[in-house]
């Protein structure tokens, strides 16, 4: 089997809602039913001004041939499993995850200016999840690099949960790419864990 990347349009993710809700669970080990709460949110993203999603799906490899193999044909994508998936839109004032950044910004002392710079031009990545049986190699890496590829905004900007001593593949994914921290320890509105919200300038090198 070999691994492919795709875009996902908004009626791609529609259609394959369900698969990549299911990777999301699987890779965060949340409890079966997770998933249902997550839908409506997730499809009402796809409607965010700059919106843009990634898929990495496995496909059989091709017979050998002379050449550069072929890439898959749309039936094969359409019925090949989902291992990862990632998407993320512009920021913008009037969404939530920025209001709860800039509370949390300027009760951490960060001056107005540097509020400003980071909060007018970003992308939020916003999901970024790898099946656990796919985990370890490379993927998440490969997806976002696709999925940040040609943005126009001046920074990248995401949440992850606090993990001791930062020490799961995610963390050490995101400070490989030049990731540094905006805000540690800041817990979100209705959430008990504590997250740390990372960025860094684009365009990723």
């Amino acid at each position: 089997m070999a691994t492919y990347l795709i875009d996902l349009s908004p009626s791609d993710m529609a259609n394959r809602l369900g698969e990549a809700l299911a990777v999301y669970v699987d890779a965060m080990r949340y409890p079966r039913g997770t998933e249902d709460q997550r839908a409506s949110m997730w499809l009402e993203h796809t409607r965010r001004p700059g919106w843009k999603a990634v898929a990495a799906l496995e496909v059989p490899e091709p017979p050998e041939a002379p050449g550069t193999p072929e890439a898959p044909d749309a039936t094969a994508l359409a019925s090949a499993p989902m291992l990862g998936v990632a998407y993320g839109y512009c920021g913008a004032p009037d969404q939530w995850w920025q209001q709860q950044v800039i509370a949390g910004l300027r009760r951490s002392g960060a001056a107005q200016d540097r509020i400003t710079e980071l909060m007018t031009s970003y992308f939020e990545l916003t999901e970024l999840h790898i099946h656990p049986r796919a985990q370890g190699h490379g993927l998440g890496e490969a997806l976002i690099r696709r999925l940040l590829g040609g943005r126009g905004e001046r920074h990248v900007l995401l949440s992850t949960p606090e993990i001791n001593g930062e020490a799961n593949r995610a963390w050490r994914l995101y400070r490989r790419l030049g990731f540094t921290d905006v805000i540690r320890g800041y817990h979100f509105a209705g959430d008990p864990r504590p997250f740390a919200i990372l960025g860094r300038a684009l365009p990723l090198t």
